[in-house]
């Protein structure tokens, strides 16, 4: 089963540009960054096991990498392209640099994980299944949006999305998840990258921004003030404008520092 990818915004636009969601979500995160760059010729992908794209049960973060290039490498036809990733969809995004390095000439990877967490390779499975029957109460998954800035709007559709995820495909995303790491060929990549980060993330997410920043020259690092993990859902406006500053060589909203 393909990867399910809706399209927004000017087909013509002389842009491509690539969203991919994080974990437990799908490509519906994105709603307010295709309306705020609808002059763009915008691909919301479901990533394997998520939203329109649940009932491919095979994920690896490899695999959606390389069906995602052959997607855009088929779609761009000679125009830029730009990929904006978070969480999970950020991991694939750098496995796409390594694996491309010359495909993508704009990548915002925001909150990836690329430090491997080696106690998760026991852990995750007895974990989740403990918790995983508590998915199907309205109340837990409320809590589990909250961490992700998931306000009214969106809590239904999360809420609907949870009690649909299978175990054995939680269990093989936070696997791929955790064990992630900068591929070899990420250093080659000859586009610009904006790596992002919440100020309140946890010290491992802020480690791994500053990873892919020293992984390649041509990387840029942001931490976003007063914000946890999920600034485009959380702050999306202030996301937008940082993206769009940054693709135009502009000045970065002055609340954002440097890594």
């Amino acid at each position: 089963m393909a990867i399910h990818i809706q399209e927004y915004g000017d087909r013509d636009g002389d842009c491509l540009m690539v969203f991919l969601h994080g974990g437990g979500v799908s490509g519906w995160m994105w709603d307010k960054q295709v309306a705020a760059f609808a002059s763009y010729h915008c691909l919301v992908p479901d990533l394997p096991g998520h939203g329109f794209s649940r009932e491919d049960q095979e994920f690896t973060i490899r695999s959606s990498a390389e069906e995602l290039l052959t997607v855009i490498e088929e779609r761009a036809q000679g125009r830029k392209v730009v990929v904006t990733g978070f969480s999970l969809g950020a991991q694939v995004l750098v496995q796409m640099l390594g694996l491309r390095p010359e495909l993508i000439h704009y990548a915002v990877i925001n909150s990836a994980l690329v430090r491997p967490i080696p106690s998760a390779n026991w852990l995750i499975g007895p974990t989740v299944r403990l918790s995983f029957p508590l998915i199907k109460y309205r109340w837990f998954a409320r809590l589990q949006a909250k961490t992700l800035y998931l306000g009214e709007e969106y809590l239904e559709r999360y809420v609907e999305e949870s009690r649909q995820m299978e175990l054995k495909m939680l269990i093989r995303v936070l696997e791929e998840n955790m064990s992630f790491r900068i591929p070899a060929g990420f250093s080659e990549t000859a586009g610009k990258i904006l790596v992002t980060v919440g100020e309140q993330e946890k010290s491992v997410m802020k480690q791994s921004a500053r990873d892919l920043v020293a992984a390649n020259p041509r990387s840029t690092g942001v931490v976003i003030p007063r914000i946890g993990h999920g600034v485009p859902l959380a702050k999306p406006e202030l996301f937008n404008e940082l993206v769009e500053a940054w693709m135009q060589g502009g000045e970065l909203p002055g609340e954002c520092r440097r890594i």
